[in-house]
C-alpha cells in the first residue's frame, strides 16, 4: 500500500508540473473538479444527469484548457519539449484525449441515426428521451475510456501503474480543487502562466535530499 500511494503521488506531482502551467487551465480544472464532485454525488441518485454534468461540463472545461490554453512550446522548468510530455504522458495525451473525445461529439449523431443504437435502446420518443439516452451512451463512454486506458497500461507497462493512474483520474477533483483554488485569483491578477514556485521548491528540496 505505501508502494501504491508513493506511485500514485508521483503521477499526481508529474501531471501538475508537466501538464498545467497556464493560469487559464488551471482555472478550467477548479470549474471541472467542482462539477465533478457535482456530478460524483448525482451519480448515487440520477447517473443520466451525473452523465449530463460530466460530460457538458466536467470535461469540455477539463480539456478546453489542455487544448487551448496550455503551452505547447519548450518547457524551460522541466527541460522537457512538447513532444517528450506528449510521449511519456501515462494517461491521454492530446492525440488520445482527440479520439476520446471525437468518439464522445459523434455519439448523438449514430443514436440520431440510429434510435436503436443497434438494438440496445428503445426507440427515443421525445427529446427529452433522446437527452437520456445520449447520457446513457456518454456515461458507457467515460467508463470504457478510463477501464481502456487501465487495462492498456497492464500490458505497456504494469498492473500497478493502470491501478494507480485510475484512482488518480477517480479522486482527482479533490486534489484538483486543493490545488488550483488559488488560479481563478492568480488570473484576475494579470498572470497567465504559473511562475513554478512550488516546482522550484520542490527541486531544490529533491536536491538537498
Amino acid at each position: 500500500m505505501k508502494r501504491f500511494m508513493t506511485a500514485l503521488r508521483t503521477q499526481r506531482w508529474d501531471d501538475h508540473r508537466y501538464y498545467h502551467h497556464s493560469r487559464i487551465n488551471q482555472s478550467l480544472h477548479f470549474v471541472s473538479a467542482f462539477s465533478f464532485l457535482v456530478g460524483y454525488a448525482f451519480m448515487f441518485v440520477d447517473p443520466v444527469k451525473a452523465a449530463l454534468i460530466g460530460w457538458l461540463v466536467s470535461m469540455t472545461t477539463r480539456q478546453a484548457g489542455h487544448f487551448f490554453f496550455e503551452p505547447k512550446g519548450y518547457d524551460h522548468l522541466n527541460q522537457a519539449t512538447h513532444e517528450h510530455k506528449e510521449e511519456i504522458k501515462v494517461g491521454y495525451n492530446l492525440q488520445r484525449k482527440v479520439v476520446l473525445m471525437t468518439i464522445w461529439a459523434l455519439s448523438p449523431l449514430v443514436l440520431y441515426l440510429d434510435p436503436t443504437l443497434f438494438g440496445l435502446f428503445v426507440p427515443w420518443s421525445s427529446p427529452a428521451d433522446f437527452m437520456r439516452q445520449v447520457a446513457k451512451v456518454w456515461l458507457a463512454v467515460g467508463i470504457g475510456g478510463l477501464l481502456f486506458r487501465t487495462i492498456h497500461l497492464f500490458f505497456i507497462r504494469d498492473v500497478e501503474t493502470g491501478l494507480v493512474w485510475m484512482t488518480k483520474i477517480l479522486t482527482d477533483p479533490f486534489s484538483d480543487l486543493k490545488l488550483y483554488y488559488k488560479a481563478p485569483i492568480y488570473l484576475l491578477k494579470g498572470e497567465l502562466i504559473d511562475p513554478g514556485l512550488d516546482l522550484i521548491e520542490h527541486g531544490m528540496e529533491e536536491k538537498h535530499a
